[in-house]
């Protein structure tokens, strides 16, 4: 009986440390989200890309 006692404890600590570990994810901001994606691009996708938000940035500032 106490080995069933010994086995819930550690699963329960195994959990609760699995929780604490994963449960603490943060989301990521707009930018790091953005530069994630851009790197996982190829040079030429990257390069498409990053000539739209520029344009659509310089679009924006007359407004």
């Amino acid at each position: 009986m106490t080995i069933a006692v010994v086995v819930i404890v550690v699963i329960v600590v195994i959990g609760a440390g699995a929780f604490l570990f994963f449960g603490q994810h943060k989301p990521d901001d707009g930018v790091t989200s953005f530069r994630r994606h851009i790197d996982a691009l190829s040079p030429e996708a990257r390069r498409e890309v990053i000539e739209r938000v520029q344009n659509a940035r310089e679009s924006g500032k007359g407004k």
